[in-house]
């Protein structure tokens, strides 16, 4: 790259300008496609990278040094850089009880109610090209409140890297607007970052594993994602650390397929949203595992049968021993069964397992309905015209209105 060509990188001193609109192309494979089979190869480079060996020990101290404050630790996203954040924030947490630091441990907050609720102690931001208003308005909100800022990202030339006291670059950018190594490197970031909190070193190849078995689980994600396609409406349920990878699919679905889907808490349906269900509507439940796994299971039996009353079509992402303790029969729009991961602490290991076949379930349910999964319908007008006005400030968007009417 040229300094005639900016953009982000892991170069401080290159000029920055957000990623240009993704290439259109006419038919499979599309740049989502490439960019799912690239995560296992950047997920191991990453452990294997000195400086984001470095960078992470610089965040790994900020958030061990956070504990003594007594005030929150946070961590902030928007889009699916929340959904880093939520994941991150239970990397850590686990990270925090392992190490028997104070309080609760960090805490993910959505952006802009983070900048509007500052707090002191620290804040971990997730932004992918570095450039994102809310996040960067955020962090600098907590560092005026005191706190210190980290940040996963990208783009170490960005306008959020100038906000903060440790920066880790990832390195790799996608070329997709509808984004996926965007959550899978910063939950890499974050597993690395927690071995650094608890003077462990985990193997490169078990981090790689389980997105290599998400990639071998393609053609029951094929499946799956056929199966949605005759669904006008989704909803994606989960619970524990699968509520991360649940508001991940939802994103990533109406992103990529242009189909209205939701997430819900795994309890939060049986409590008043099962009549805006029916033969219309699908479900997918995630279970991957986790702490009190016997319990989840049998909620979520109770809500596949709930739903199946009405007429909905449910399919699920389970680990092999939530594959076991939920019937065939509940899930007859299919499963992608993942299997357990060794070698990654617990949250870890869910979050990478369930990654790869979450983007693959929605990746071919955009081809079953024909949508281009890259441009986030950004190649027709108005579309460009109502992402570009949640791009500027908004004190400029209501200007730019009051012109035009």
């Amino acid at each position: 790259m040229t300094r005639l060509d900016p953009r982000p990188s892991c170069d401080p001193s290159h000029p920055w300008a957000p990623a240009p609109m993704p290439a259109l192309r006419s038919g499979p494979p599309f740049l989502m496609a490439d960019a799912i089979e690239r995560e296992p190869a950047l997920a191991e480079r990453l452990f294997t990278d000195a400086p984001a060996s470095d960078a992470a020990t610089e965040i790994a101290d900020l958030l061990r040094s956070s504990a003594s404050t007594g005030w929150p630790t946070t961590v902030v996203g928007c889009g699916t850089s929340e959904h880093a954040a939520m994941a991150a924030a239970a990397i850590w947490r686990d990270a925090w009880r392992e190490c028997d630091l104070s309080g609760p441990g960090p805490l993910a907050r959505q952006a802009f109610e983070a900048a509007l609720d500052p707090c002191p102690g620290a804040l971990v931001a997730m932004t992918h090209e570095g450039g994102t208003l809310a996040t960067v308005d955020a962090m600098r909100a907590a560092r005026q409140h005191g706190a210190r800022i980290g940040l996963v990202t990208a783009a170490a030339n960005s306008p959020a890297a100038s906000v903060a006291d440790a920066c880790l670059c990832t390195g790799e950018l996608d070329l997709s607007w509808c984004h996926t190594i965007a959550y899978v490197m910063p939950i890499v970031a974050a597993a690395l970052i927690a071995d650094r909190m608890a003077g462990r070193a985990t193997a490169p190849g078990s981090v790689r594993a389980p997105l290599d078995a998400g990639l071998a689980a393609g053609e029951a994600a094929q499946a799956l994602g056929r199966e949605l396609a005759a669904s006008r409406a989704l909803v994606v349920v989960g619970s524990g650390v699968d509520r991360a990878a649940g508001r991940e699919m939802a994103l990533k679905i109406e992103e990529a397929a242009y189909v209205p889907t939701v997430f819900r808490d795994l309890e939060t349906v049986l409590h008043g949203h099962i009549p805006s269900l029916d033969v219309g509507s699908g479900l997918v439940l995630i279970l991957s595992g986790g702490d009190g796994l016997e319990a989840r299971a049998a909620r979520a039996r109770q809500v596949l049968t709930a739903v199946s009353r009405v007429g909905v079509r449910c399919g699920a992402i389970l680990s092999a021993p939530a594959d076991a303790a939920i019937r065939a029969a509940l899930t007859p729009a299919g499963r992608i069964v993942v299997p357990q991961p060794h070698g990654l602490a617990g949250p870890v290991a869910s979050l990478l397992a369930t990654a790869i076949p979450l983007q693959l379930a929605t990746y071919h349910l955009a081809l079953a309905l024909g949508t281009n999964p890259d441009a986030l319908r950004r190649e027709f007008p108005p579309y460009r015209a109502a992402a570009h006005v949640g791009e500027v400030p908004a004190r400029e968007a209501d200007e730019r209105a009051g012109r035009t009417g």
